[in-house]
């Protein structure tokens, strides 16, 4: 067939990449706050990460990028707050990335972001459900 053209060979990219959460850090709140109170702030952190996740991807579709930059800021305190490690590096890579006119770097490193961030929100939920909490 004319203008039609067959690719044999086409890579797929799988993201799987896994969520770590910092049970030292869970257990270290739940020791100083006690059960009870521990299970709230956590709660808390969830919707907060939630919301931030989509007023982050908002943020990119409008191209307000200094609400995106400020909106990850806050995020990273959060997941801090709750041992999200690996997602609070993440959004420090975005909010770095909001500052610099690297659009494709951006688009990804968001993408990463949102795709972690609603596993870590699974994780964490699952950990809780585990345990009773909630």
């Amino acid at each position: 067939m004319d203008g039609i053209e067959t690719v044999e060979n086409i890579a797929v990219i799988a993201f799987d990449e896994g969520v770590q959460l910092d049970a030292d850090q869970l257990g270290a709140l739940y020791t100083h706050l006690g059960d009870e109170q521990a299970d709230v702030v956590v709660c808390r952190a969830l919707e907060e990460l939630a919301n931030r996740l989509s007023l982050i991807e908002r943020s990119y579709y409008q191209s307000d990028f200094a609400g995106l930059a400020k909106a990850t800021r806050g995020l990273v305190g959060i997941a801090d707050q709750v041992g999200m490690k690996k997602l609070a590096q993440v959004a420090k890579d975005v909010v770095a990335l909001a500052k610099d006119s690297d659009s494709p770097a951006l688009a990804a490193a968001l993408a990463r972001l949102v795709r972690l961030g609603d596993r870590s929100l699974t994780a964490i939920w699952e950990v809780q459900d585990m345990n009773g909490a909630v």
